[in-house]
């Protein structure tokens, strides 16, 4: 996140609708080069866990964990680098995303250090995720004298 670009935004609930229990280390996710997806409410995405976490956008993501579907509580921005918190725990950060199945959903590709998957993270239905900036201040970069 540049803050010169990017202001406060609030966090990206979701609740998890289906768990899944499996790795890959062949599966030929794209790393897209959007750093941003909106998502809105109602909305299901798949949540994916790599240790690839140097890979540039375009790059192919082999070595994954797959987390589960989660739906979307109310509509917002997910960037990359935002943190990933899974029933309130920190599980990773958003590496970015792999659109193979949209416009049906977005892969989130969360990066780990170690691959999980949704039983590592004892993740059931309606397990809360939220997705959070990391918090800067962004008002640092305003010139003096202008008003908060």
């Amino acid at each position: 996140m540049n803050p010169r670009e990017d202001g406060a935004k609030r966090a990206v609930h979701a609740t998890v609708v289906k768990v899944l229990t499996h790795r890959r280390d062949d599966r030929g996710m794209r790393l897209e080069e959007f750093t941003s997806r909106c998502v809105r409410a109602g909305e299901v995405h798949e949540l994916v866990t790599t240790d690839q976490a140097g890979s540039p956008p375009g790059a192919r993501v082999d070595r994954v964990g797959f987390l589960g579907f989660a739906e979307i509580q109310g509509a917002g921005v997910i960037d990359r680098g935002d943190e990933v918190w899974v029933d309130g725990r920190r599980a990773g950060t958003v590496l970015g995303f792999d659109s193979c199945h949209f416009p049906n959903h977005y892969n989130v590709l969360i990066a780990v250090d170690t691959l999980v998957t949704g039983p590592d993270l004892d993740l059931r239905p309606e397990t809360p995720v939220s997705f959070r900036q990391i918090t800067a201040d962004v008002r640092a970069d305003r010139p003096v004298g202008t008003r908060s």
